[in-house]
């Protein structure tokens, strides 16, 4: 094994091993409210807490540059340890949801100096095949922000292991980055603090492309991620065979399979292609999904399975795509940036989705979800028309 790869299995290890706090909380939604009778629409704020946390995060790291300016791997390492001490804390005030809420804010700031660094280090490993390793680095991300949803269940009414664990796994994940994983040979670090370089990223229209396809991609994204466990408990019957709880594991931890298969595959025929194509299907699934009726839960499993694969397929390609076309001193600042309004955008979406489904039920709440991918597409056939798309994937449009 060559040595970017085993860089990439690092950081793809450690950033699964961290994004298992970010769904700590609500995994154990159903005992959070038999025990505190907590509402869903506070732990739709936990939720949210986290993304706004985030949000306010990579909004510091991509002014400040950071990722840029500072070693990214302490940056991650020290982030990872906070994020894991917040998330533990919890434990401590659960039954205080001022104070919970806080709590979820600072895991996800801290959450923000992890996610994009991550894709930053393995930017600096690898040049050609940018698209399959950053993909499969997401890919982990996936399996990481399911892993909740599998140890609540293991561990059935005993929440507060789960919560625990969650802060372990990300403590393990810190020692790893700082110890083992290395910086890579095209790693350029920023001369210099530059304030202005975040607002000169938007005047540039093929990163702004790329940034509003992602836009797309994220409205779809953390609201099915958020929501579809819920969505579960409520439809599915809790079978020997397959809990409620089983099935948001292997749906949220599918998209780990489209991740490193789609950025393979967008190495070759380029980001734009790979893009439309995935939001495309994600798109029918959003429409289609809650309107499958009562009684047929295999269709509808298969039909979640299809969704979870291709709603996060997509997503390292738009931070490849970013990284391609922007100035190498500030690749941090950039993703960071796109991954900051990104998630801006799913506080909304994550909040909309109960809201349209005390309305209209499962099926209207779900299909708001398609107005993303249909302005994705869109941004991404006109980034494949302008002349810097060459720079990406090598020449693949």
């Amino acid at each position: 094994m060559s040595k970017a790869w085993k860089m990439l299995l690092l950081v793809s290890f450690s950033e699964l091993l961290c994004m298992t706090v970010w769904f700590s909380v609500s995994a154990v939604g159903p005992a959070l409210k038999a025990n505190y009778l907590m509402t869903d629409r506070q732990l739709a704020f936990l939720v949210m807490a986290v993304q706004l946390g985030f949000v306010l995060g990579t909004l510091f790291i991509a002014f400040t540059n950071l990722a840029d300016v500072f070693n990214t791997r302490r940056v991650l390492s020290f982030s990872a340890l906070l994020a894991a001490i917040a998330n533990g804390m919890y434990l401590l005030w659960a039954d205080k949801f001022e104070i919970s809420l806080m709590l979820r804010l600072l895991v996800g700031f801290f959450l923000a100096g992890i996610y994009p660094p991550g894709m930053k280090i393995i930017a600096g490993w690898f040049k050609k095949g940018r698209g399959l390793a950053i993909g499969s680095m997401v890919g982990a991300l996936s399996i990481g922000n399911a892993l909740p949803h599998w140890i609540g269940v293991v561990m059935q009414e005993a929440w507060q292991t789960t919560i625990l664990a969650t802060s372990i796994l990300t403590v393990v994940a810190a020692a790893i980055i700082f110890f083992l994983v290395e910086d890579g040979p095209h790693d350029v670090v920023a001369r210099r603090f530059n304030f202005k370089y975040a607002l000169t990223i938007l005047r540039d229209r093929p990163i702004r492309l790329a940034y509003m396809g992602y836009l797309g991609h994220m409205w779809e994204l953390y609201a099915m991620w958020a929501w579809v466990p819920v969505f579960f408990h409520a439809v599915l019957p809790d079978t020997a065979f397959l809990s409620p709880g089983m099935a948001a594991f292997w749906v949220v931890a599918s998209g780990a399979l489209g991740c490193v298969l789609y950025g393979a595959w967008a190495d070759r025929v380029g980001r734009c292609v790979s893009t439309i194509v995935a939001m495309g299907i994600s798109g029918v699934c959003c429409l289609a999904v809650g309107f499958v009726p009562p009684g047929y839960a295999g269709l509808l499993l298969a039909l979640a399975v299809v969704w979870g694969i291709t709603v996060v397929a997509d997503s390292a390609q738009f931070s490849t795509a970013a990284s391609e076309l922007c100035d190498p001193q500030y690749t941090g600042t950039v993703l960071t940036l796109q991954t900051s309004l990104g998630f801006l955008l799913t506080m909304g979406s994550i909040r909309l989705v109960p809201l349209l489904q005390d309305y209209g039920g499962w099926g209207v709440a779900f299909a708001s979800l398609a107005i993303g991918p249909v302005a994705g597409i869109w941004a991404m056939l006109s980034l494949r028309r302008h002349p810097a798309a060459v720079r990406m994937a090598q020449g693949n449009r």
